[in-house]
């Protein structure tokens, strides 16, 4: 049994229109196929969704969060159902407590560790088709859990996963992975194939067409993705293990962040584990740090550091640090103008010079690098969020991405 898995994104199920479109989609599948189906909620509802809890509480149950938001995925759900039913197919949707898809973890944030098949298989043996709700599942209490925001990608990469799929494909509003976002620059192209681990570091650096932690999901599990539009009939990016690809060029991508600002703490007292009396509190408040940099003084007495956060976690990080009793220090300095710019490439693992080009290449736009940190396939650096175009525009002609 040949079994093809669908996602489609809140863009693609947006409108009825785009519904009808979709359920053309899935036909043309269903020609090959027994395909099974996972959509997110039509785009808006969500967020509207997540709104109105905010209007009851700004300390709203966990819990009843989870039930709330996952109702989106049902409308949409019985929607493509509906007009499938209406082409003539045997379709139907699922709830993911029908199923039932099992979770664990916390509400808001769980993990599917376990989908019993049964059900689907058998619904497949008979041709129907069915359209299961994305981004949830229940926990061992029988509670409507849901995934994290972008969680339908991962409902899709664990269907594929229990279902042992012959292809896993992702449709959103864009036709693929980009080497840079074409909103920034035009000369951008597409990315025909991409790994996990590039694609992994894109999406966490600020590139928006799938969430990290599905693509940490795909590569754990070595499902293969194929990212497409559902508005064009054009070919999409491919993300898959490394050994499968060929690819002359160094550097395969570059990413920038919208939302980042940078904190500063002049003349900390330096002595042994005061990075982790600066950074436990934070963590503890769920507040994630990024980049870090640290200087010494010259008399080896007092220490600069300077990191990253996300800037809607500001506020709270500027409260937390000056009610930390357990440091000292002269001066508390915060930036939220900047962002920060990657290049990310598996090339560059045995590529001399990359980062002297990438820094080079900068200097000639004159944009100055406030902070810097490298993996084993990406640089990011720290710049004034106002030269962000000129750093990608310079980066990709330095790299040849435009051709």
């Amino acid at each position: 049994m040949k079994i093809i898995v669908l996602k489609f994104g809140g863009t693609s199920v947006g409108t009825t229109d785009r519904i009808k479109k979709v359920a053309k989609i899935i036909a043309k599948y269903k020609k090959k196929y027994n395909v099974i189906v996972l959509s997110s909620a039509m785009s808006g509802v969500t967020n509207n969704l997540i709104n109105l809890s905010r209007k009851i509480s700004n300390n709203f149950s966990d819990s009843e969060y989870d039930v709330l938001v996952s109702s989106g995925e049902q409308m949409s759900c019985a929607l493509i159902s509906g007009e499938l039913i209406n082409q003539g197919f045997n379709s139907r949707s699922w709830m993911s407590w029908q199923i039932p898809i099992n979770t664990e973890g916390k509400y808001k944030f769980s993990r599917i560790n376990k989908i019993n098949k049964s059900k689907i298989l058998s619904y497949l043996k008979k041709g129907g088709i069915p359209i299961i709700t994305g981004f949830q599942g229940i926990n061992n209490k029988n509670r409507i859990t849901t995934i994290g925001r972008g969680g339908t990608d991962a409902s899709a990469i664990m269907f594929a996963k229990f279902f042992n799929a012959e292809k896993c494909i992702i449709y959103t509003d864009v036709d693929g992975v980009y080497s840079t976002d074409p909103n920034k620059l035009k000369s951008a192209r597409k990315i025909k194939v991409i790994s996990y681990e590039e694609m992994l570091e894109m999406a966490s650096l600020g590139a928006k067409v799938m969430q990290p932690h599905s693509i940490q999901d795909a590569r754990l599990n070595r499902v293969d993705i194929e990212v497409r539009s559902s508005f064009t009939d054009n070919e999409g990016t491919l993300i898959t293990k490394r050994k499968n690809i060929i690819n002359s060029k160094i550097i395969t991508g570059i990413s920038n962040t919208t939302n980042d600002a940078k904190v500063t703490l002049l003349g900390i007292r330096d002595k042994p584990g005061i990075a982790a009396s600066i950074f436990k509190p934070l963590s503890e408040n769920s507040i994630n740090v990024d980049m870090v940099v640290q200087n010494i003084s010259a008399n080896g007495k007092e220490t600069d550091l300077t990191f990253t956060i996300k800037s809607e976690d500001l506020s709270r990080t500027k409260k937390i640090i000056l009610q930390n009793k357990k440091i000292n220090f002269r001066d508390l300095i915060f930036d939220k103008n900047v962002s920060k710019v990657s290049i990310i490439g598996v090339g560059m693992v045995t590529t001399p010079g990359v980062t002297y080009r990438m820094f080079q290449s900068l200097a000639k736009q004159k944009i100055n690098i406030q902070v810097i940190s490298t993996s084993e396939i990406k640089i990011s650096v720290l710049i004034n969020k106002k030269n962000v175009r000129k750093a990608i525009s310079a980066l990709h002609k330095e790299f040849k991405l435009n051709k």
